[in-house]
């Protein structure tokens, strides 16, 4: 009987220490963790010219025989804050194409999948948020700020549609400050905003600086690009 108790006893504290152990090397391993979202993005600024090329209203005209000149490219890392080129020098004047590229923490380029489809972009929308702009549509002498979301093709080759540019998401798209908003730097921030099911169609291209457009357009937003802005004459 002594002996029967004595092998129950034993075999209790064979059974804590194994679990014991285990608990120990299984607290000592690597945790995996998950890494999501984009890590790094870009926007380049490039001054367009050309002799059809214009603002009216709420956008711009001539764009598509426009040619391009010098560059800026703004580098951001994962929590959206500016690692390069964080304060630019625009000229007020002057019409930019902003050409975004973001990568994941695989090194993969995604941009393109934001547009792949017509399904796949009715998800995202771009937006300017900040700097108090006067918007060009509020001026009688177009000299106000535009910002034109302007793709044509999806990634798959079909044509971009839409009403007043409803149909464009802003991977690629232009920008003009005009001389009414020259000041001093302005913070700015660029919004790409995955959106809930039939909000895109509402968006209009007068709806880019809102400062309510969180609370407008229900959704939540992909990146947030932080960087500012000094507006000048002929820089």
């Amino acid at each position: 009987m002594t002996s029967q108790k004595q092998n129950k006893f034993f075999s209790a504290i064979l059974a804590f220490g194994l679990i014991a152990t285990i608990t120990s090397c299984s607290s000592d391993d690597p945790v995996d963790i998950v890494q999501e979202g984009i890590q790094k993005a870009e926007l380049t600024f490039t001054e367009v010219t050309g002799a059809g090329v214009y603002p009216h209203g709420d956008h711009f005209h001539g764009l598509a025989d426009a040619t391009d000149g010098a560059a800026q490219v703004v580098t951001f890392n994962a929590q959206g804050e500016a690692t390069a080129n964080g304060h630019l020098h625009l000229d007020a004047e002057a019409v930019y194409r902003l050409d975004l590229k973001a990568w994941d923490h695989t090194g993969h380029e995604v941009t393109a999948d934001f547009i792949a489809t017509e399904a796949a972009a009715a998800n995202y929308k771009a937006f300017l948020i900040g700097g108090d702009y006067i918007l060009n549509s509020n001026t009688t002498d177009e000299s106000g700020a535009i910002f034109q979301p302007r793709e044509t093709l999806y990634g798959d080759g079909t044509a971009v549609t839409g009403l007043g540019g409803r149909g464009t998401t802003g991977v690629l798209s232009y920008f003009g400050i005009g001389h009414s908003n020259v000041a001093n730097t302005r913070d700015v921030t660029f919004i790409l905003r995955k959106l809930q099911t039939g909000v895109k169609e509402n968006i209009t291209r007068l709806d880019w600086n809102r400062s309510d457009y969180a609370a407008t357009f229900a959704g939540e937003n992909v990146l947030e690009l932080k960087f500012e802005i000094h507006a000048e004459h002929n820089h």
